[in-house]
C-alpha cells in the first residue's frame, strides 16, 4: 500500500506526517494518518523532535534531542531519521506546504523550474521560503526519484475580489507582484471542509475563520469564497502575533532608519522575530506565559489585551465586509485551547449576534455559542497536514488510479 509523506516547514519548526494513500484522499479526513511528529525550536537551544505512530490503542512514540543550528541541519536529521523508519519504505510521494505561491492557484508537481521560481521570490517571504526549499532539496538527496508536490498557502485566497488585493502605493509596483495575497490557506481549506461536514449549509453564508496561533490571521468567506483576509503581502501583516508585529504605520521604518540607522534587514528581523507579543511584553512570545503573568506584570497584561482587541476589531471589520456573520470559527493553538482568550475576543460583539455559552466555552466544545445566539461560534482543531496529503494525492491522481 503506498504512503504519502507531508512536510510543513515553519519559521522555527518542521511538522511531518505519513498517511496511507488508500484513505487520505479526502481533504480534512485524517483517518489515514500513520505517523506524526514535529521538530521544534530549530536554531535555538533545546531543539527536539517528537513523534508518534498513530494506531488504535496507541503506538510507539518518543522524543529525540538534536543539534540543529539551522533548518538545513534539521531537515537533514529528519530525512535521515525517516529513512530508517519502516513506514518510509512505502512512501511514494511527498507533499509540501509552501507558504507563498504568488499566482499559483492549485497544487503543482515540484520541478527544477518551480524550485528556481521559489528561489526568485524568496524576498516575498524570507522567513519561510528558504526553509521550504531546503526541505525539498533534503528529500531529493535521500530519494531523488520520489515525486514531490507543492501545496500553496496562498491558493485559498486567489479568488478574492480585486479591491481586496490592491495596496495603496504607486501602481507600477503591482507589476512586480506587490499586492495582498493572504496566508494560512491550507488551514482554511481544512476548516471549510469541516464546516461542510457539519451540514445544514454551515459552510455557506457569511463565515469568519480565525486561525490564532504563533502566526495569526482571519479570513472572511462568503458562500464558500474568500473575499478578504488579514494577512497581506507577507505573513507579518494583520493581527499582532507571537513575534510578528502585524500591521504597522509605514512611517515607523523611516523614523527608525533616521533615529537608529536601522537598515532593511534589521527592520525585517524586528517585525518578524522581535515584535508582537514578545515585543510588547518584553518577556515571552507565548500567550500562555503572558496570561499567567498578567495579574502581576502590566506589560504581559497589555500584550494579551492587544491581541484580543485586535482580533475583535478584525472580526468587526469582516462583519462589515460580509454584511453580517452567520458562523465564527476559532482554530489554531490559541483559538482551539485558550478559553479565556476566546471569551475576551467575543466580549462586546453581542451587537453582531455573537454570544458564548460559558460552560461550552470552558469545555472547548464543538459549538461554544449560546443557545439562540444569532451567530454560531465553533471551535475546530485544524489539520493542515491532512490537506497537504489529500491535495498531493489528487494532484497525482492516486485517489482514482491507485485506490480503485
Amino acid at each position: 500500500m503506498p504512503n504519502v509523506l507531508t512536510l510543513n516547514g515553519g519559521s522555527s519548526s518542521i511538522r511531518f506526517a505519513i498517511y496511507a494513500a488508500r484513505v487520505a484522499s479526502d481533504a480534512g479526513d485524517g483517518s489515514g494518518k500513520l505517523l506524526e511528529g514535529k521538530v521544534d525550536r530549530i536554531g535555538v537551544s533545546g531543539t527536539v523532535m517528537t513523534f508518534a505512530e498513530v494506531r488504535r490503542g496507541g503506538g510507539p512514540r518518543g522524543t529525540v534531542a538534536l543539534e540543529a543550528a539551522d533548518h538545513r541541519s534539521a531537515a537533514a536529521f529528519l530525512m535521515d531519521w525517516l529513512g530508517r523508519q519502516p513506514l518510509f519504505d512505502a512512501v511514494e510521494a511527498v507533499g509540501h506546504r509552501i507558504v507563498h505561491g504568488m499566482d499559483h492557484s492549485a497544487p503543482e508537481r515540484i520541478t527544477p523550474d518551480l524550485v528556481a521560481e521559489l528561489r526568485r521570490i524568496t524576498a516575498f517571504d524570507p522567513e519561510h521560503l528558504p526553509r521550504e526549499i531546503e526541505l525539498i532539496e533534503a528529500v531529493g538527496r535521500v530519494r531523488p526519484t520520489l515525486p514531490q508536490v507543492a501545496c500553496f498557502d496562498t491558493a485559498f485566497h486567489r479568488g478574492m475580489p480585486r479591491v481586496a488585493t490592491i495596496l495603496p502605493i504607486p501602481r507600477r509596483y503591482e507589476s512586480q507582484g506587490v499586492r495582498r495575497y493572504g496566508f494560512h490557506g491550507l488551514s482554511y481549506t481544512f476548516l471549510m471542509a469541516e464546516l461542510a461536514r457539519c451540514g445544514v449549509g454551515a459552510a455557506r453564508g457569511r463565515v469568519i475563520l480565525a486561525h490564532l496561533g504563533n502566526g495569526a490571521s482571519l479570513a472572511a468567506v462568503l458562500d464558500g469564497r474568500c473575499i478578504d483576509t488579514s494577512m497581506g503581502f507577507t505573513p507579518a501583516a494583520g493581527l499582532v502575533m507571537s513575534t510578528r508585529s502585524g500591521d504597522l504605520d509605514p512611517g515607523i521604518l523611516s523614523f527608525l532608519a533616521s533615529s537608529e540607522s536601522m537598515d532593511a534587514a534589521s527592520y525585517q528581523r524586528m517585525v518578524t522575530q522581535e515584535s508582537g507579543l514578545l515585543g510588547v511584553s518584553e518577556t515571552s512570545s507565548d500567550l500562555r506565559d503572558l496570561m499567567a503573568r498578567a495579574a502581576d506584570d502590566v506589560r504581559a497584561a497589555e500584550a494579551v489585551e492587544l491581541f484580543c482587541y485586535q482580533a475583535r476589531k478584525w472580526i468587526g471589520a469582516f462583519a462589515a465586509a460580509l454584511g453580517g456573520i452567520d458562523t465564527l470559527v476559532f482554530s489554531g493553538g490559541i483559538g482551539e485551547n485558550a478559553v479565556a482568550v476566546r471569551a475576551r475576543i467575543c466580549e462586546g460583539l453581542e451587537f453582531l449576534g455573537v454570544g458564548l455559552d460559558g460552560d461550552r466555552n470552558a469545555r472547548s466544545a464543538a459549538v461554544v455559542s449560546a443557545a439562540g445566539a444569532g451567530v454560531v461560534v465553533r471551535v475546530i482543531r485544524t489539520d493542515e497536514e491532512s490537506v497537504i496529503a489529500a491535495e498531493t494525492l489528487r494532484m497525482l491522481n492516486w485517489h482514482t488510479a491507485r485506490n480503485d
